[in-house]
């Protein structure tokens, strides 16, 4: 399937690529197990463990878990003595990120996942503490002030984050972005600094105008960065020698902006970049020598079915493997002992995909493993080389019971024009009968974005566990299926996006998959907007309607000026992407929902947040006055101050549980 060099390739998941049944240890997946009743509650309460991080030697690990006050702490494990210490908990905030500045401190960010978007009034800061606890210190003010601590020295303003979440794991330092030029809409002028998480001094680092992205060696020296002015991009290299900034690639950041990215600098100074090249319509992980402007022969990875964007795994001294997600996750070692070690863990943890993380120097053994699949939330585990002993950290989500999980498969279909359309189709776990069933056809959000891959999803599992097939087209304009399929989404919405999943739903029946009868369209945002027009296009396909946050006028998306959509977005990306506002308004207008409100006359449920900016409550309240004068099977929500979707989980489980209400009234059996 890959083309790749001579390393083997770590690939398992049960789709259609790989079709053979998980194996059951330490996961139990019985096929005749009954789904328990849905309950939103269940699957979309908070997370338990969100996350662990070895530190850089591989001596201890970072921990981010809900404490007795349910609130998120930091906590770090001593690996040598398996005692843990909490060494940051509030009952005000929780834990976001965590990442070892050096193998004993680390640095942290807040959030708050109990508040509302609209009622949010801090940034996520910036804080350091000793792995045991000791010398903490606040690096950046949450609140939206200047504020003075000890020794009359300023804590670094609100709007200071971490670069790319990472740091140099080395001495006490930070790279960190700071916008001096900024409003809700957008960001211009951007400073790189190096901050010192001991003392809290910081320093620029100078770097060319109009910097949006930013990458530096191992030594923390800055070796390329991107560039954004308008719709101008550009991928610019600095050369050692000369010290002088050198342009490597320019493009249209809206239209593209995917031709090259840059995603690690190497020990040599090689880049390892996202391209494509040769005339392919896939992009592949790529080295590029930037001193002597010279490409590998072959792609490091690539797929004739997906792009390929990799995360670059890395020690100290070499890069290790390349990690990315095609359907299913997949990482590629570089290394003949590590990928020795991935199968090794593979035959034990045979029914998931396998993450592993390794330290970034010395030679501890320790391996920390994120398990997850289709059925399975996270699973953290830690695994010692020399002993050859697992030890369980614990689960994302303890509660979830992977063998009443239902599995996802990809398909791959063909739209009415021959275009070749992946699908990702889930059926209820537990029965031996998948044909005529209840369907919800669910539309991701963007529209130009990654759709879903082979993982636990909350909103899938929830509908099969009451017994409904859960249809995901994955519309052309959908990115990770080549240029070709993400281009032939432009200025489509409506059109021949909306009759891909008209295509992939029918396809569906065809199977015997679905009843007719009783089939569902739903999709937040873009995928809301796609809900709306799927009723107003195929009434006799769609018996019923759930759109959250849905865009319901396409001119609205020009015209409103309290959303977070930046005026160059609009100027530049949206004539190509959507269509002209002047050019195109009679085209714009007869693909709105809220031209057509009136001809809706299924059951719908319309859901938004009152503090969205992304679509503002403006698109629900003029398609709900609209919809309502003639069609009394409207149920209209507004969550007071949520965004663009729910963060509080009441609101969450609420929405789901109207949501489960509603189908199960709609496509009860006649």
């Amino acid at each position: 399937m890959f083309s790749r060099p001579a390393t083997t390739l770590h690939f398992k998941r049960r789709s259609l690529l790989a079709s053979a049944l998980l194996s059951a240890w330490p996961l139990s997946y019985g096929q005749g197990t009954k789904p328990a009743i849905a309950d939103a509650e269940a699957f979309f309460r908070p997370e338990q463990m969100l996350g662990a991080e070895l530190a850089p030697d591989g001596k201890r690990l970072a921990m981010r878990v809900v404490g007795p006050h349910g609130r998120v702490m930091l906590s770090v494990l001593d690996l040598a003595t398996m005692s843990s210490k909490v060494v940051y908990s509030s009952e005000a905030a929780d834990v976001q990120r965590a990442v070892w500045v050096n193998p004993l401190r680390l640095a942290f960010t807040l959030e708050d996942r109990e508040t509302a978007q609209g009622k949010q009034d801090a940034g996520p800061g910036l804080f350091a503490v000793d792995h045991d606890g000791e010398a903490y210190k606040q690096l950046v003010e949450r609140q939206r002030v200047w504020a003075k601590v000890g020794n009359d020295s300023r804590l670094e303003p609100w709007n200071t984050y971490l670069l790319n979440g990472n740091s140099q794991r080395r001495g006490d330092e930070v790279l960190v972005l700071r916008p001096e030029a900024y409003s809700e809409k957008d960001v211009g002028f951007v400073k790189l600094l190096r901050l010192n998480t001991k003392t809290g001094r910081s320093e620029e680092i100078a770097a060319p105008l109009h910097s949006v992205g930013w990458w530096a060696d191992e030594q923390g020296n800055l070796r390329v960065v991107r560039t954004r002015q308008g719709e101008l991009g550009s991928i610019r290299w600095k050369d050692p020698q000369s010290g002088e900034w050198r342009v490597l690639n320019e493009f249209n950041v809206y239209t593209q902006g995917g031709e090259l990215e840059v995603r690690h600098v190497g020990p040599d100074g090689k880049l390892y970049v996202t391209a494509q090249r040769g005339g392919s319509d896939k992009a592949a992980m790529w080295l590029l020598d930037p001193a002597k402007a010279e490409w590998s022969a072959k792609p490091l990875a690539s797929s004739p079915l997906f792009d390929v964007d990799a995360t670059v795994i890395a020690r100290q001294d070499k890069v290790l493997g390349l990690r990315f997600t095609i359907d299913a996750e997949v990482t590629q070692w570089l290394d003949v002992e590590l990928q020795a070690l991935q199968l090794q863990i593979d035959k034990v943890l045979p029914s998931t995909v396998n993450r592993l993380s390794l330290p970034w120097s010395g030679d501890a053994p320790w391996v920390m493993i994120e398990a997850f699949a289709d059925v399975q939330p996270k699973l953290f585990y830690l695994y010692n080389r020399a002993t050859k002993k697992f030890s369980k950290l614990g689960a994302e989500r303890p509660d979830i019971k992977p063998q009443q999980m239902a599995a996802m498969d990809l398909h791959r279909i063909k739209a009415r024009d021959g275009l070749e359309l992946p699908v990702w189709l889930t059926l209820p776990a537990g029965s031996a009968d998948k044909k005529n069933l209840p369907m919800v056809v669910l539309v991701h959000g963007g529209p130009f974005v990654h759709g879903p891959s082979w993982q636990w999803d909350a909103a899938v599992q929830f509908l099969a566990a009451r017994g409904y097939a859960v249809l995901q087209p994955q519309f052309r304009g959908t990115l990770g299926f080549g240029e070709a399929h993400h281009k032939a989404g432009w200025r489509q919405w409506g059109k021949a996006m909306q009759t891909d999943i008209a295509d992939a739903t029918r396809w569906a029946i065809a199977q015997g998959i679905a009843d007719p009868q009783r089939i569902a369209v739903a999709g937040a945002s873009y995928g809301g907007y796609a809900t709306l027009m799927g009723l107003l296009r195929e009434p006799e396909l769609f018996r019923a309607g759930v759109a959250w946050v849905a865009v319901t006028d396409l001119d609205m998306l020009h015209t409103v000026n309290w959303d977070d959509i930046s005026d160059d977005y609009k100027k530049h990306g949206m004539p190509a992407l959507l269509g002209d506002r002047v050019k195109d308004a009679a085209d714009l207008k007869e693909n709105s929902p809220l031209t057509h409100a009136a001809k809706i006359k299924q059951p719908l449920l319309l859901a938004y947040g009152s503090a969205d900016k992304r679509v503002p409550l403006v698109h629900g309240e003029a398609f709900s006055r609209a919809v309502k004068a003639s069609n009394p099977g409207v149920e209209y929500i507004v969550y007071a101050d949520e965004g663009h979707g729910w963060r509080v989980p009441a609101n969450k489980i609420d929405f789901w549980n109207r949501t489960l209400k509603f189908l199960d009234q709609q496509l009860a059996p006649k």
